[in-house]
């Protein structure tokens, strides 16, 4: 499935902090969740299925992924 991304709004995370170098962006899309590097805006974007984005998210809250 193909998606017109230059139509989806790209938000960055808020601890990015001001010079934002090292983070990623993230936008919905019609089939989920869309997720690219910040600093290669036209490069290649991860896409998520919303269960999957969900899943990803209640993890994240729960911390059951310790910093590598």
């Amino acid at each position: 499935m193909d998606f017109d991304l230059g139509a989806v709004s790209w938000r960055r995370s808020s601890r990015s902090g001001s010079e934002g170098n090292n983070c990623v962006e993230v936008a919905r899309l019609t089939s989920g969740v869309g997720v690219r590097d910040s600093k290669d805006a036209a490069g290649p974007v991860l896409r998520f299925a919303p269960a999957a984005w969900a899943t990803f998210l209640a993890d994240l809250k729960h911390d059951d992924h310790p910093p590598a």
